[in-house]
């Protein structure tokens, strides 16, 4: 029996529930992924297949599988397809210790990359002024890139600093605290602020993901030993594929916690 056909059996079967047919549609078709019967990777049967066999119209399966492109159960590539999205691994990412993204996955036996997105000297914005320090005349570095881990696009990392600590970003290998380790300006502490966020077109593009699905801005703020601000960071990762945790410690009477 193809995919379209097990679809429509499906679709039979929830036909008496009285939602709408794109409801309908929509759980028998996530019903075949969650069964394995259209599989990671796996293409959907076409829009013209799918209204055919189930006499609906194609406005209906187009409803239906934007909603769960929007969910993230299938992909859409174009000029391809529509496609099973392939099941993300999630990733524990500790809040407690400041490392880098390689220096993370290569612990856990991931294979990572990077593709650049741009990095340059630049007048610095009012933002970057205000975090780094910065002076109207003096050039901010800043260092674009999409972290990609076995293939899988997982985080857009935008870093700023003062072009005195980074005057070549070109320079830059496959992890920028190397390289700034290399000239003593590794950050020893750092101040992150995650908040959620919908993906907008051109960070799904690169993260390969629907529009508006969801994801977490990471803003970071780095520090050296001395207390200076070396590094300002705004991220952006898939919401599928991490999960941040933090270890919380009950304080004794007169004890504090500092930052």
């Amino acid at each position: 029996m193809s995919a379209a056909d097990q679809i429509f059996a499906m679709l039979k079967e929830s036909s008496q529930s009285g939602a709408p047919l794109y409801l309908q549609l929509r759980k028998s078709i996530e019903e075949a992924v969650n069964r394995g019967l259209i599989g990671p990777g796996d293409a959907l049967p076409s829009e013209r297949d799918i209204a055919s066999k189930a006499d609906i119209s194609r406005v209906t399966v187009r409803k239906a599988v934007q909603d769960l492109v929007k969910g993230g159960i299938l992909v859409q590539r174009h000029g391809s397809g529509t496609f099973v999205a392939p099941r993300m691994e999630r990733v524990e990412q500790s809040l407690s210790r400041l490392t880098s993204f390689t220096e993370d996955m290569a612990r856990r036996g991931m294979v990572v990359r990077s593709a650049w997105l741009d990095r340059g000297l630049y007048a610095p914005s009012p933002d970057e002024m205000m975090v780094l320090g910065l002076s109207a005349n003096e050039l901010v570095a800043r260092v674009a890139r999409l972290r990609i881990a076995n293939d899988t696009p997982l985080a857009i990392e935008r870093a700023a600093l003062s072009a005195s600590v980074l005057p070549d970003p070109e320079a830059i290998g496959s992890s920028l605290y190397a390289a700034l380790e290399l000239t003593g300006n590794r950050p020893v502490r750092a101040v992150q602020r995650i908040s959620a966020a919908n993906l907008g077109d051109a960070d799904a593009r690169l993260l390969e993901v629907a529009p508006g699905v969801a994801g977490l801005h990471i803003e970071r703020i780095s520090y050296l030993a001395s207390g200076k601000v070396i590094e300002f960071t705004r991220s952006i990762y898939r919401g599928d594929a991490y999960d941040f945790v933090a270890e919380l410690r009950l304080t004794g009477p007169g004890e504090e916690i500092r930052p």
